[in-house]
């Protein structure tokens, strides 16, 4: 971030992501993306700096609607970061409107980033989560004021870096979740980055059906199968160890009252479906991965909501943290679903580092350039 000298007496405009979760009664119920910035408040104000936060909240259709209002977070920010927040009103730190509510904010108009940009001397992105996206708030107004990174997003870049662009070998990456046909833009360029790649979730399925194994019931994409060998041929060339599941728990209904057993794979009954990987397949990934100084993670092995089918994901995500309490694993993980996986398993602090990003953490390990981070890049360089 900015050095002193250049921080103290500026207002500084900064971009967060306080696009938080909230109940039918309007309460947040998850504060995560709030308590993860506060290092940042804390420091700019430490710095002598007056705060202008730039967010958006929901999707609005590019107008002032009052469902998507921001007004109700100031006095929840305030609580959560131990300062005084004002909305739209003159204080140390303001939180400005919805950005969503001005239609110039998703088509990154020219001059709307202008108008943003005179509300302040500096810029800060620390919203990592939207930087996948060309928007006024994230890439336009870069471009017109002094710009860097906040500390959160400095903490997910390096993460990142530490990950994909920069890992300690060997490097290993879980991959699951129901759909080769979400993930194939990741899984390609997966496959030339990492030296073990263990597949679970319905993808694994696809992946087993291609070599030829029945799925009964199981879900799977019938369509995906050439593509599903076309990435293992892919692997193959690259010297990347794609490792598929050899048992499962299987189930005769997808319910949590389900009759269900541990069974080799390739005799699931008929009519019954792989719902989780067993026990052997647990050992079989924890082999695999055994030498890996870089663990990557995307996605649940099974149907970790269900009790019943949570149990691989567990495993798996207590070893990983047990490595990673030791020192022996650098462990990144993130997306929607594993963030919750990894909360109800009860290793979100025992982790490296994990992405609340989403989208943002996706196309970047997809190898792809994300305009927030992209500008900010370039602003140093022609600094």
């Amino acid at each position: 971030m900015f050095a002193n000298e250049d921080i103290k007496g500026k207002t500084v405009l900064l971009r967060l992501d306080l696009n938080v979760p909230v109940d039918d009664a309007g309460k947040v119920t998850d504060f995560t993306r709030i308590d993860r910035v506060k290092p940042t408040i804390a420091e700019l104000q430490k710095r002598g700096s007056k705060i202008i936060i730039l967010s958006h909240f929901g999707r609005p259709k590019g107008g002032p609607d009052p469902k998507y209002s921001l007004a109700f977070l100031a006095p929840v920010l305030s609580e959560r970061w131990g300062t005084p927040v004002s909305f739209e009103s003159d204080g140390d730190i303001v939180l400005k409107e919805n950005m969503r509510f001005n239609a110039g904010e998703e088509k990154d108009d020219p001059a709307y980033a202008a108008q943003l940009a005179k509300l302040g001397d500096l810029y800060v992105n620390d919203a990592f989560s939207v930087s996948h996206r060309a928007h006024a708030s994230v890439h336009g107004i870069a471009r017109l004021l002094p710009s860097d990174a906040g500390l959160t997003m400095m903490a997910e870049l390096k993460a990142l870096d530490a990950a994909i662009a920069n890992p300690k070998r060997p490097v290993g990456a879980i991959v699951g979740g129901s759909k080769i046909s979400t993930k194939l833009d990741l899984l390609g360029n997966l496959v030339t980055q990492m030296d073990v790649l263990v597949l679970g979730g319905g993808m694994a399925n696809t992946f087993a059906a291609a070599n030829g194994w029945n799925p009964q019931k199981s879900l799977f994409e019938a369509d995906m199968l050439d593509t599903a060998r076309a990435i293992m041929q892919k692997a193959e060339e690259s010297g990347c160890q794609i490792i598929l599941p050899v048992d499962c728990v299987a189930a005769d209904d997808f319910s949590a009252t389900a009759n269900t057993k541990v069974i080799d794979r390739t005799d699931i009954p008929a009519g019954w479906q792989s719902l989780d990987i067993g026990p052997e397949s647990v050992k079989l990934v924890e082999e695999a991965l055994e030498d890996c100084q870089t663990i990557l993670w995307n996605g649940p092995v099974g149907v970790f909501e269900i009790p019943a089918f949570a149990g691989g994901t567990n495993t798996l995500a207590k070893w990983v943290a047990a490595r990673t309490k030791t020192g022996s694993v650098t462990s990144v993980a993130g997306g929607g679903d594993t963030v919750a996986a990894l909360a109800q398993a009860g290793v979100t602090d025992d982790f490296t580092y994990i992405s609340t990003a989403g989208g943002a953490f996706l196309e970047w390990l997809e190898g792809k350039e994300l305009p927030g981070v992209a500008i900010l890049e370039k602003q140093k360089a022609a600094a």
